[in-house]
Formats: C-alpha cells, sequence, structure tokens
C-alpha cells in the first residue's frame, strides 16, 4: 500500500480532521463556556445519551428500581454530545473527561461524583447491594467481564465504528484492523456463552449490563453503526442467544429509550417512570 502522508516530526493541531465530530474534537480538556447542569428532585442526577455508554447506566438504574430499590430513582437530563454540552463547565466539574454518562449522587450531605460507566455501575451495585456477586470467584469473573468491556469496547466503537461509519474518507486497513478486532472479541463471547447463561456465570450481572448495549445489541441488529451484515454476526449464535434474552427483560427496553434524541423512540429527559411508560 503507498500513501502521500508522510507523519511530521512533531504533530501539530493546525487543521479540523473534516471527520463528523470536527467541530468538537480537540487535544485540549476543560471546559468551553460556563453552563449549569439542572438539577431535579430525586437523589441521583444522570447527565448522559443514549449511546451504549449512556445506555449502561439507565439499563442499570431501571433494573434497580425494577427489584425494589427506591432509592434509585433518578433524573436523566440529556447531553448533546455534537453540541458540546460535555465540554460546559458544569459537567466538566463531574467528570473532567468530558464523556457522557456522569453521575451526581445527592442522597448525602455531601454530593458524589461518579464518571466513567463501568465506574457507575459499580458504584450502584455496591450502593445498593446488586447486580453484582458477593462469593469471591463469581465477583471475581463477573467484574473481569465488566473490565473486558471497557477494554474492548474502544476497538467497536472509536476504532471500527468510526472508520467503518464516520470517518471522512474510508480507509481499507483502518476498517480491516479493527473488523477483525471485532470478530476476535465476538469470537471470545460466544465462546464464554456456549458454557454459561451469563457471562459471570447463572446469574445476571453489571458485567451484562456493560456488554449488552454494545455487543448484544450488534449482535441482534439494534446497534450502531448498521453493520451487523458486515461483520457476519449470525456466525455468533451463543451471543444471539444470551443478546436476545437480555433484550426482552422489561428494564432493558425501558433503560434503552432514556436520553434518546434519534430514532422512532425518542425521550430527551427522564424524571418519573411514567415518563418511560407514556413511550412503550
Amino acid at each position: 500500500m503507498t500513501t502521500d502522508y508522510v507523519p511530521p516530526a512533531v504533530w501539530t493541531w493546525n487543521k479540523a480532521n473534516g471527520g463528523q465530530f470536527a467541530n468538537i474534537n480537540r487535544p485540549v480538556s476543560g471546559s468551553t463556556h460556563d453552563a449549569e447542569l439542572p438539577v431535579g428532585t430525586h437523589p441521583l442526577q444522570l447527565y448522559s445519551l443514549a449511546t451504549p455508554n449512556g445506555q449502561k447506566v439507565t439499563i442499570m438504574l431501571e433494573e434497580l428500581l425494577a427489584a425494589g430499590h427506591t432509592g434509585a430513582e433518578y433524573d436523566a437530563w440529556l447531553i448533546k454530545i455534537n453540541e458540546g454540552n460535555q465540554f460546559g463547565s458544569g459537567f466538566v466539574a463531574i467528570n473532567p473527561n468530558s464523556k457522557i454518562p456522569a453521575l451526581l449522587d445527592r442522597s448525602g450531605t455531601t454530593p458524589i461524583r461518579v464518571f466513567e460507566s463501568g465506574s457507575i455501575l459499580m458504584y450502584l451495585a455496591e450502593k445498593f447491594g446488586a447486580l453484582v456477586p458477593t462469593e469471591p470467584a463469581a465477583r471475581a469473573e463477573c467484574l473481569s467481564w465488566l473490565f473486558w468491556q471497557m477494554g474492548s469496547a474502544p476497538y467497536l466503537g472509536g476504532g471500527f465504528g468510526h472508520f467503518y461509519a464516520y470517518a471522512p474518507t474510508k480507509i481499507e486497513y483502518a476498517i480491516d484492523r479493527f473488523a477483525m478486532e471485532v470478530k476476535r472479541e465476538l469470537d471470545v463471547l460466544d465462546k464464554r456463552l456456549a458454557t454459561t447463561e451469563y457471562l459471570g456465570g447463572k446469574d445476571y450481572t453489571i458485567a451484562d449490563i456493560a456488554v449488552w448495549p454494545w455487543y448484544g445489541q450488534l449482535c441482534i441488529g439494534a446497534g450502531l453503526y448498521k453493520s451487523a451484515e458486515f461483520l457476519s454476526v449470525h456466525e455468533y449464535t451463543h451471543v444471539i442467544r444470551w443478546a436476545t434474552a437480555i433484550g426482552e427483560r422489561k428494564a432493558v427496553k425501558r433503560g434503552v429509550i432514556v436520553n434518546r434524541p434519534f430514532g422512532d423512540v425518542q425521550l430527551h429527559e427522564r424524571h418519573d417512570a411514567s415518563d418511560i411508560d407514556a413511550k412503550l
């Protein structure tokens, strides 16, 4: 393969990259403008968007509510990442990394900020004593798959998804490289789910909640990028079995639409269970 591009000795940011998110991409952190975040009436305040990472948390909260944990009531506020809401001063104060989702727990005397979707899942699981095993071996297995997802999803999202769906030009090497890795990851999941009902074992846990919005939805044709056929996801029959069962859960159906500003069913904000009820 030949190319006219020769990397400079020192990279500098002197032009927009031309991609779909060029208007918000930059090589520095911090806020770009002052913007206070809204605050609702519930102990948990979520600032998010219904991407797979955002869906992890809303599914978790809906699962907790379905299990009777009334303290998991929450307000969910929409963060429009295409418009740069994540760079507002209020959001950056909760998540200095300027990525959704971000959670503020106001149930105590001092609000607690939690950012990174995996961290939020663990925080909520420990706060409510739910959806994470306590027996050491089962807990270790659950957390291993949770962190597997956190380490693997960038290959699916920022790697394959970016070059397949969002990059201004299609680069064969990049798409091949990341498609190969995503299929390897799907094979890892398929072999695991050939031997057990859920990723952590016999019980549904935060590991499943973390992985399903990315790889599960992809394998049942509900994921991002419309790439199921391209990736031949029909090959991963055990993942499809698992993904289909989780997709039928009532709490999952509720959680996936929260903070969704696109598609046939939209719910920009959630402040009460009835907000979701009206959409389903």
